[in-house]
Order: C-alpha cells, then structure tokens, then sequence
C-alpha cells in the first residue's frame, strides 16, 4: 500500500457526542474564560492598544508559551514521557503552560490521554467527527461527566499527580492565580519601561496596556486555536502516512502554525516519539528544541521512534490501540 495515500478506517461520519455530555449545564468558568479572552483580544484592533513591541510578544508568546508549555511540556513531555529533563525546567515549562490558560498540567494530560485511548470513538473527548465546531472548542463548553477532576485523574494522570509541584497547582486555584500574576507583570513591565524612558503616565499606561493585550490575551486566543486546531482539523483534512485506526492527518498548514503539532497522524501512529515529523518538509519545531535542550545536557532519554513503525508505514499494517501510550501508571 502507498502510505501517502493510506485509506481511512472508516468513512467520516457523524459521530454521536459522548453520552456523558451534558448539554443543559454550561461549563461556565471555561465558557467565561474563553468568551472573555476572546472579547478583551478584540482590543487589539483599535490603535490606542496598538505597540511594536505588543505585536513582538505576541508573537515570541506563541513560541515561548504555545510550544515550549504546551507542545514540548504539556504534550511530549507529561502526556507522553517522551523526554526527561531536570525538575527545575520541567516545572519551569509547566508553568509557562498554565499562562496558555489551557487548565492544569494535570487535567490537560488526562484529558489528552483519554484522547488517544478512544481516538475518534464516542467516548473521545473531543472527536470533530461529532461536528468541526464541537472537536474544535464546544467540547469545553458543556459539562462532561467522565472529564471531572477526581475521575479522569484517578485513570490518566496519577503519574503527574506524585509530583508536590503538580498537586499545588490544583490547589485553591493557584494555576489561576499564576495567570493573573502574568497579567501584572506585562502590563507594569510595559508601565515602569516607559517611565524610565521619560514617558509620560498615560504614555505608561497605553503602553502597558498593549503589552497586555497583545502579549498575554491575543497571545493566548492565537495559541488556544492553534492547539485546538490540531484536534479539529488534523482529524478531518490532510493526508495520510500511517494506517491508523482513527482519523489522524498530516495537515501543513497546521504542521507549521503549530511549530510540530499539525503532523498528527504521524504522532497517532507513534505517539510515544517525540519526533512528529517525519519526512523532510514535516518541520518540527518542537523537536528541534528538545535537540538542542540534549545539546546542553538538558534533555535525556529521547524517544524517536518505536518498533512498530515502519513495519506499519512500509506494509500499511494497521497501528492498532494496544500500540497506544497513553496512561503512565
């Protein structure tokens, strides 16, 4: 079989939402959060909150909180123990993730593992073959009985959770308070950098106000689209390396935008690797920087590839769920 063009394991259809969905209650401090985030980014099209140097963070953000919180620590690092680091940086990374406002390290692994466990099945989270809107971001908008703190931790992220550092993030909301904390340090480094350049008050304060617009709330919107992206579009439009049994693509657009993730079929197929791309136009930022983390002695016990792989690209075997890592107990 020419893996380019290896067929779906099934037609895309509409696929029931998962039973445990309750449509009638509105999660509403996720659905708060991201209306809100969304609205206040809004500001960023009026030239009063407009700054050079907001557009710059805004942009460096997507890297230094989208790939290297989300992707690298979140992802192939928590979710998938591709890697090991010292404490210190992946605590560091974590953190760095909770300013994406994408939940605890915790709750974003747990809810990620169960992903691949029921990949595009009903019982998947967020399968966008049970509408593009919903795979996209309305599942975090209703209340979803199986995704409760106590439920899904206790099956999928046990191994996060032995961690101190991971179980005070889940205490008394203080991942929030991390990101309100982010929120002050980019406005009153904006205010206090235009004072000393003999800015007046309302020149600090406009100035403040753009970093925070555009380096923390649009910032955040661009890096929740990009990450929600990967489960809506990657599952629906791109092509084919890997006969897997659920309906994982390689989308380039997505590869790109997303510095690795948008390579998707590829990481269902060997999702344990922290290697996504695979073939030379497949740029993957995010291993790039677990490389060169090695390359300093910060990264250690590497996983690129497994045994099952080739065997699945070459004679387009089907990568069945027993392959799958998810829970490291």
């Amino acid at each position: 079989m020419d893996v380019r063009t290896a067929g779906s394991a099934r037609p895309l259809n509409r696929l029931p939402t998962p039973d445990s969905v309750n449509f009638r209650k509105i999660a509403w401090i996720y659905a708060v959060g991201v209306i809100g985030y969304h609205l206040i980014a809004l500001l960023a099209f009026l030239p009063w909150f407009f700054s050079w140097t907001g557009v710059a963070l805004a942009i460096a953000g997507c890297y230094v909180f989208g790939t290297l919180g989300i992707n690298l620590c979140y992802h192939r690092l928590l979710a998938h123990r591709g890697f090991n680091c010292p404490k210190w940086l992946e605590h560091c990374l974590a953190i760095l993730g909770v300013c994406c406002l994408q939940d605890t390290p915790a709750r974003w692994v747990a809810v990620h593992r169960r992903h691949h466990q029921y990949a595009d099945e009903q019982e998947d989270s967020h399968s966008p073959l049970a509408g593009f809107f919903w795979g996209h971001m309305g599942w975090l908008l209703v209340e979803n009985e199986d995704l409760t703190r106590l439920r899904i931790y206790d099956r999928y992220a046990k191994d996060v959770l032995s961690d101190r550092f991971y179980r005070s993030l889940e205490r008394n909301g203080r991942w929030v308070q991390i990101i309100f904390l982010s929120w002050f340090v980019f406005f009153l480094g904006g205010f206090a950098a235009e004072l000393v350049l003999g800015g007046t008050p309302v020149q600090a304060l406009q100035f403040g106000a753009s970093l925070l617009i555009w380096g923390v709330f649009l910032r955040t919107v661009l890096v929740w689209h990009i990450t929600w992206s990967v489960n809506s579009v990657t599952h629906l439009w791109g092509y084919r390396s890997y006969a897997t049994d659920e309906e994982s693509r390689n989308n380039l657009f997505i590869g790109i935008i997303s510095n690795g993730e948008g390579w998707h079929n590829n990481h269902h197929a060997d999702s344990r690797s922290v290697r996504h791309g695979h073939r030379w136009w497949e740029l993957d930022i995010t291993y790039q920087t677990v490389r060169l983390f090695s390359a300093l002695g910060l990264a250690r016990n590497i996983v690129t590839s497994s045994p099952h792989l080739a065997a699945a690209r070459l004679g387009g075997r089907l990568v069945t769920r027993e392959h799958r890592v998810y829970p490291a107990e």
